[in-house]
Protein backbone atom coordinates (compact mmCIF):
# COMPACT_ATOMS: atom_id res chain seq x y z
CA UNK A 1 0.00 0.00 0.00
CA UNK A 2 2.91 2.12 0.73
CA UNK A 3 4.35 1.87 -2.63
CA UNK A 4 1.43 2.70 -4.53
CA UNK A 5 0.53 5.34 -2.49
CA UNK A 6 4.70 6.61 -3.06
CA UNK A 7 4.23 5.82 -7.08
CA UNK A 8 1.34 8.01 -7.44
CA UNK A 9 2.58 10.67 -5.15
CA UNK A 10 6.13 10.27 -7.40
CA UNK A 11 3.73 10.38 -10.65
CA UNK A 12 1.98 13.85 -10.19
CA UNK A 13 5.06 15.27 -9.04
CA UNK A 14 6.72 14.46 -12.18
CA UNK A 15 3.32 15.59 -14.30
CA UNK A 16 3.25 18.92 -12.38
CA UNK A 17 6.50 19.66 -12.95
CA UNK A 18 6.85 18.27 -16.57
CA UNK A 19 4.20 20.07 -17.57
CA UNK A 20 4.45 23.25 -15.50
CA UNK A 21 5.13 26.31 -17.25
CA UNK A 22 8.23 28.11 -17.01
CA UNK A 23 8.09 31.34 -15.22
CA UNK A 24 9.06 33.93 -17.20
CA UNK A 25 12.68 35.76 -15.88
CA UNK A 26 10.93 39.22 -14.72
CA UNK A 27 12.58 41.64 -17.19
CA UNK A 28 14.11 45.16 -15.85
CA UNK A 29 11.45 47.85 -16.48
CA UNK A 30 12.94 49.88 -19.39
CA UNK A 31 12.62 53.38 -19.06
CA UNK A 32 12.36 55.84 -22.03
CA UNK A 33 14.60 58.91 -22.10
CA UNK A 34 11.30 60.55 -24.32
CA UNK A 35 12.46 64.06 -25.47
CA UNK A 36 11.18 66.48 -23.29
CA UNK A 37 9.09 69.74 -24.99
CA UNK A 38 8.65 73.23 -24.40
CA UNK A 39 4.34 73.59 -23.44
CA UNK A 40 3.93 76.00 -26.22
CA UNK A 41 0.00 77.90 -25.00
CA UNK A 42 -1.19 80.05 -27.62
CA UNK A 43 -1.15 84.00 -26.54
CA UNK A 44 -4.59 83.70 -25.62
CA UNK A 45 -4.34 80.88 -23.15
CA UNK A 46 -0.96 82.55 -21.74
CA UNK A 47 -2.98 85.76 -20.87
CA UNK A 48 -6.04 83.65 -19.39
CA UNK A 49 -3.22 82.04 -17.38
CA UNK A 50 -1.68 85.16 -16.29
CA UNK A 51 -4.94 86.82 -14.79
CA UNK A 52 -5.05 84.16 -12.41
CA UNK A 53 -1.29 83.03 -11.54
CA UNK A 54 1.06 85.92 -12.93
CA UNK A 55 3.98 84.71 -14.88
CA UNK A 56 6.39 86.61 -17.31
CA UNK A 57 6.11 85.01 -21.08
CA UNK A 58 8.42 84.63 -23.41
CA UNK A 59 6.91 84.79 -27.33
CA UNK A 60 8.50 83.15 -30.16
CA UNK A 61 7.70 85.03 -33.31
CA UNK A 62 8.13 83.09 -36.32
CA UNK A 63 6.87 82.31 -39.41
CA UNK A 64 6.84 78.62 -41.71
CA UNK A 65 8.98 79.71 -44.12
CA UNK A 66 11.63 80.78 -41.72
CA UNK A 67 14.79 78.65 -42.18
CA UNK A 68 16.15 79.41 -39.05
CA UNK A 69 13.24 79.26 -37.32
CA UNK A 70 13.39 75.50 -37.92
CA UNK A 71 16.96 75.37 -36.64
CA UNK A 72 16.07 77.45 -33.08
CA UNK A 73 13.20 74.74 -32.80
CA UNK A 74 15.56 71.96 -33.57
CA UNK A 75 18.48 72.91 -31.25
CA UNK A 76 17.15 75.47 -28.95
CA UNK A 77 13.92 74.92 -27.75
CA UNK A 78 14.50 71.12 -27.72
CA UNK A 79 17.85 71.70 -25.47
CA UNK A 80 16.48 70.10 -22.22
CA UNK A 81 17.59 72.64 -19.24
CA UNK A 82 15.90 75.03 -21.23
CA UNK A 83 12.63 73.31 -21.63
CA UNK A 84 12.63 72.55 -17.79
CA UNK A 85 13.91 76.67 -17.10
CA UNK A 86 11.02 77.56 -19.62
CA UNK A 87 8.04 75.09 -18.31
CA UNK A 88 8.71 76.38 -14.70
CA UNK A 89 8.91 79.48 -15.17
CA UNK A 90 7.18 81.23 -18.40
CA UNK A 91 4.24 81.02 -20.05
CA UNK A 92 6.17 80.12 -23.07
CA UNK A 93 3.70 81.33 -26.48
CA UNK A 94 4.53 80.78 -30.44
CA UNK A 95 2.78 83.02 -32.63
CA UNK A 96 2.69 82.82 -36.37
CA UNK A 97 3.58 86.65 -37.50
CA UNK A 98 1.24 85.97 -40.34
CA UNK A 99 -1.50 84.28 -38.81
CA UNK A 100 -4.80 85.85 -40.13
CA UNK A 101 -7.22 84.98 -37.16
CA UNK A 102 -8.05 87.81 -35.00
CA UNK A 103 -6.41 87.75 -31.56
CA UNK A 104 -8.07 89.21 -28.66
CA UNK A 105 -6.53 90.49 -25.58
CA UNK A 106 -8.39 91.80 -22.84
CA UNK A 107 -10.61 94.52 -24.40
CA UNK A 108 -8.25 94.79 -27.85
CA UNK A 109 -8.62 93.10 -31.14
CA UNK A 110 -5.41 92.17 -33.34
CA UNK A 111 -5.99 91.26 -36.67
CA UNK A 112 -4.16 90.41 -39.73
CA UNK A 113 -3.31 93.21 -42.16
CA UNK A 114 -2.13 91.92 -46.06
CA UNK A 115 0.12 93.42 -47.65
CA UNK A 116 2.36 93.15 -50.81
CA UNK A 117 3.49 89.24 -51.03
CA UNK A 118 2.93 88.56 -47.48
CA UNK A 119 0.64 90.03 -44.78
CA UNK A 120 1.76 90.55 -40.87
CA UNK A 121 -0.41 89.96 -37.97
CA UNK A 122 -0.82 93.11 -35.80
CA UNK A 123 0.11 91.47 -32.91
CA UNK A 124 3.23 90.24 -34.06
CA UNK A 125 3.66 93.67 -35.45
CA UNK A 126 3.42 95.56 -31.73
CA UNK A 127 5.34 92.51 -30.39
CA UNK A 128 8.46 93.60 -32.42
CA UNK A 129 8.06 97.20 -32.40
CA UNK A 130 7.10 97.12 -36.06
CA UNK A 131 11.12 95.83 -36.51
CA UNK A 132 10.17 92.12 -38.65
CA UNK A 133 12.71 89.64 -38.25
CA UNK A 134 12.19 86.62 -37.78
CA UNK A 135 12.81 83.85 -35.24
CA UNK A 136 12.48 87.14 -33.03
CA UNK A 137 11.69 86.10 -29.18
CA UNK A 138 9.66 88.55 -27.06
CA UNK A 139 10.26 88.63 -23.46
CA UNK A 140 7.63 90.38 -21.58
CA UNK A 141 6.57 90.65 -17.73
CA UNK A 142 3.32 89.14 -15.85
CA UNK A 143 1.21 92.20 -16.89
CA UNK A 144 2.00 91.66 -20.69
CA UNK A 145 4.33 94.40 -21.20
CA UNK A 146 7.16 94.69 -23.21
CA UNK A 147 10.94 93.44 -21.80
CA UNK A 148 12.72 93.07 -24.62
CA UNK A 149 12.08 91.35 -27.92
CA UNK A 150 15.72 90.01 -29.45
CA UNK A 151 15.43 89.53 -32.60
CA UNK A 152 17.74 86.10 -34.85
CA UNK A 153 18.49 83.14 -34.13
CA UNK A 154 19.62 82.23 -30.41
CA UNK A 155 21.71 79.34 -29.94
CA UNK A 156 20.61 77.50 -26.67
CA UNK A 157 23.74 78.81 -24.43
CA UNK A 158 23.49 82.21 -24.99
CA UNK A 159 19.25 81.96 -25.14
CA UNK A 160 19.43 79.77 -21.36
CA UNK A 161 21.68 82.85 -20.36
CA UNK A 162 18.85 84.85 -21.71
CA UNK A 163 16.27 83.15 -20.13
CA UNK A 164 17.49 83.23 -16.45
CA UNK A 165 18.32 86.74 -16.63
CA UNK A 166 14.62 87.68 -17.57
CA UNK A 167 13.53 84.66 -15.50
CA UNK A 168 15.36 86.13 -12.41
CA UNK A 169 14.64 89.56 -12.88
CA UNK A 170 18.44 90.24 -12.91
CA UNK A 171 17.49 92.46 -15.70
CA UNK A 172 15.98 94.80 -13.34
CA UNK A 173 20.20 94.60 -10.72
CA UNK A 174 22.91 94.65 -13.64
CA UNK A 175 23.32 94.68 -17.50
CA UNK A 176 23.24 91.44 -19.23
CA UNK A 177 27.05 91.09 -20.51
CA UNK A 178 27.77 91.76 -16.58
CA UNK A 179 25.15 89.45 -15.70
CA UNK A 180 26.91 86.41 -17.97
CA UNK A 181 30.56 87.18 -16.75
CA UNK A 182 29.04 87.13 -13.32
CA UNK A 183 26.27 85.86 -11.57
CA UNK A 184 25.02 83.17 -14.49
CA UNK A 185 28.58 81.96 -13.93
CA UNK A 186 28.12 81.66 -10.46
CA UNK A 187 24.57 80.34 -10.14
CA UNK A 188 24.65 78.09 -13.63
CA UNK A 189 28.34 76.09 -13.28
CA UNK A 190 26.52 73.34 -15.52
CA UNK A 191 26.88 73.45 -18.97
CA UNK A 192 23.86 72.50 -21.48
CA UNK A 193 24.10 69.02 -22.83
CA UNK A 194 26.44 69.26 -26.20
CA UNK A 195 26.75 72.77 -26.08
Amino acid sequence: MNRILFFTVALGLFVTCAFRMPVPASKPAVVKNEPRHIKWLTVQQAYALTQKQPRKFVIDVYTDWCGWCKVMDRETFSNPAIVDYVNANYYPVRFNAEQTADVVLGKQTFKYVGGGSRGVHELAAALLKNQMSYPTTVFMDEKFNLIQPIPGYLEPRLFHQIITYFGGDNHQKEPFDQYKAGTYTRTHKTTLAGR
